[in-house]
This record gives C-alpha cells, sequence and structure tokens, in this order.
C-alpha cells in the first residue's frame, strides 16, 4: 500500500457517503450494518482510541474480501456504507475516499486468512486491557468474568508498531487454531468470532475481566478462587460464546444502540 498517497486527502464526513444498500447483496449489507454497529458499541463503552484500532469482518463469498474501519473517521461516526472493502493484499476493492490503517491490515489479513471462523476480528487499545498487557503474568483469575474467558486467551509479544507483514506468520503462530481471544502485550486485546455478536461478546468479557483486575491488583490482597473452580467456569462458559451470549444480547444492543443514534445503519 502506498501509504503516503492515502493519507494526503482526508475522507470525507461519514454523512456525505452514498449509501452502498442497493450496491451490494443482502448478505453483505447485513454485514456491513452489524459491522458498523460494533463500532458504535465500542465507541459506546468508552473503549476506543480515536481514529486508532480496528474492527473487521469477512465478506460472505469466495474472494476473501473483508471490511474494515475509513481511517479517519471517529468509530462514533462510521456507518455501514462508509466502510472500506479490501483484499488480503490491502487493496482496496471498491472505490472510497478514505485510507486504510496499514497496522489493521497486517493484524486483521492474517487471522482472517489462517482462520476460517475469524469472520469478524475486534483489535482494542483500552487503558484497562493495555495495562493487563504490560503485567508480566496476564490475565488473572481473579472473578467470573476472567474466569470464563481465561482459558481461551493466547498472548502476542509485542514487535512495535506493526507495519511489517512478516509478523502476520506470528501472530497467527500465537493465536493458534484453537483460541479466540488474545493478549498483545505492551498493546491491547483482541477477540474473533463467527459473527460480530460472538465477537463482540468475547471482548466484552475479556475487556470487563481486565479492568476488574486492575482494580483488583490496586485494592488490597485479592483473593482467589478455590483450586479448580477457574477450570470449571471456562469449561461452563465455553459453549457460551459460540452464539448463545451474542446471540441474546446482540438484539438489544443494537435496539440501545437505535435508541441513541440510527445513523450506523446509513
Amino acid at each position: 500500500m502506498d501509504l503516503r498517497a492515502q493519507f494526503e486527502r482526508p475522507g470525507p464526513a461519514a454523512d456525505s457517503i452514498a449509501s452502498l444498500k442497493d450496491s451490494v447483496d443482502r448478505d453483505e449489507w447485513k454485514l456491513r450494518v452489524d459491522l458498523a454497529a460494533t463500532y458504535r458499541l465500542v465507541a459506546m463503552y468508552g473503549w476506543d482510541d480515536m481514529i486508532f484500532t480496528h474492527i473487521s469482518a469477512r465478506v460472505p463469498g469466495s474472494d476473501h474480501h473483508f471490511l474494515i474501519n475509513p481511517y479517519g473517521l471517529l468509530f462514533e461516526e462510521i456507518t455501514a456504507s462508509s466502510l472500506v472493502k479490501i483484499d488480503v493484499d490491502g487493496n482496496k476493492v471498491v472505490d472510497t475516499p478514505y485510507p486504510v490503517n496499514p497496522a489493521g491490515f497486517t493484524i486483521h489479513s492474517a487471522l482472517h486468512m489462517q482462520r476460517e471462523d475469524a469472520q469478524c476480528i475486534v483489535h482494542l487499545h483500552t487503558v484497562d486491557g493495555i495495562a493487563v498487557s504490560a503485567q508480566s503474568e496476564g490475565l488473572l483469575p481473579l472473578d467470573q468474568h476472567a474466569m470464563m474467558v481465561s482459558g481461551d486467551v493466547a498472548y502476542h509479544d509485542y514487535e512495535g508498531i506493526a507495519l511489517d507483514l512478516s509478523e502476520r506468520e506470528r501472530l497467527v503462530q500465537d493465536l493458534g487454531s484453537r483460541k479466540h481471544l488474545m493478549i498483545l502485550r505492551n498493546h491491547g486485546t483482541l477477540a474473533l468470532g463467527r459473527t460480530c455478536a460472538d465477537a463482540f461478546s468475547r471482548i466484552y468479557f475479556l475487556e470487563r475481566a481486565c479492568s476488574i483486575q486492575v482494580r483488583a491488583l490496586a485494592g488490597a490482597k485479592p483473593n482467589w478462587p478455590n483450586q479448580g473452580v477457574a477450570d470449571k467456569t471456562a469449561n461452563q462458559a465455553a459453549m457460551a460464546f459460540e452464539g448463545l451470549i451474542g446471540g441474546l444480547a446482540w438484539p438489544a444492543l443494537l435496539r440501545k444502540l437505535d435508541r441513541t443514534d440510527s445513523s450506523y445503519r446509513n
């Protein structure tokens, strides 16, 4: 990607972008709406990092295209039509005035290419998520939220801003074939799922666990759960993240967004 050419001129405001609803098929449009909603939910929960970090979704079909944020828009501005469709080489598939975050391309293309279940990938730079990523022991099984996800968390050492495409191989290797969450050391958090709803539910529990850990360690000596309880809780939760939690919570989250601002659907 020619980064300098991309960033010479910022894109327009999202509300000036023509709707793509009649230009893409029904499945892609639904995905665009869900992905735009995911961006708005991240902003609503205060997990955004200005215009930085990224969430992506694989477009249905065999072309290996995926959608990612228009670099330069706040997450609270992103709409279904403003999302940028790119291929695994980072090329824009549909013409758009918006650039693509090159670090986002590195991280997301790696996982979309190697994990068939990585339909949606959420990557965040929250204060508490980064704080835990900077702690040598990583996520601790201090509370129910953490115990539900800690066994599903992989770790990846920090290599600098993710502009080097060779890092993709190590990201894939560190995540492995079974885990759905990753703590990027000294950097942030990541979740993947078969749907936007599943990816969001996973990152919600991981971020909640990180916030609880930061607060617990700042206070008195933490109370550790009894031996075996963490594994029991993880086993109880394993099935819930494959559609159950997301399927139950997602419609309610969309209703909340619609009551506040439904422009993400444009």
